[in-house]
């Protein structure tokens, strides 16, 4: 195994840590598992513990955005999935660079605040 020179990123993450980062249950994660078929971490077999990785998070992400802030219902997220592969990392992309920016506009706007 490789050592990893970010000591804050990790290779593998658990459901639990997963669920929290995104906001959901882990209930909800397991269920998208069998909804899309593009969303599948590694097991460790003799156990059963999932270990999602940094791609694996950045699907949890792309459903997310789909089914919960654009509203699309499952079959739906699967065909644009599907169908729109390209198109789809790029709304992720641009809804997580508007957040982004969101955050920093609340900061200025604090900061501002202090000052007035």
């Amino acid at each position: 195994m490789a050592l990893n020179p970010n000591k804050n990123l990790k290779m593998y993450y658990s459901i639990k840590e997963v669920a929290a980062m995104i906001g959901v249950n882990e209930s909800l994660l397991r269920y998208w598992e069998k909804e899309f078929p593009l969303l599948r971490p590694k097991t460790v077999t003799s156990n059963n513990v999932r270990q999602y990785t940094e791609k694996d998070i950045e699907q949890i992400k792309l459903i997310y955005n789909l089914v919960k802030v654009r509203g699309f219902k499952l079959s739906a997220a699967r065909k644009y999935l599907n169908e729109n592969r390209a198109g789809a990392d790029r709304s992720n992309e641009v809804l997580d660079r508007l957040i982004s920016v969101r955050e920093e506009l609340k900061t200025l706007k604090k900061q501002l605040d202090e000052i007035v």
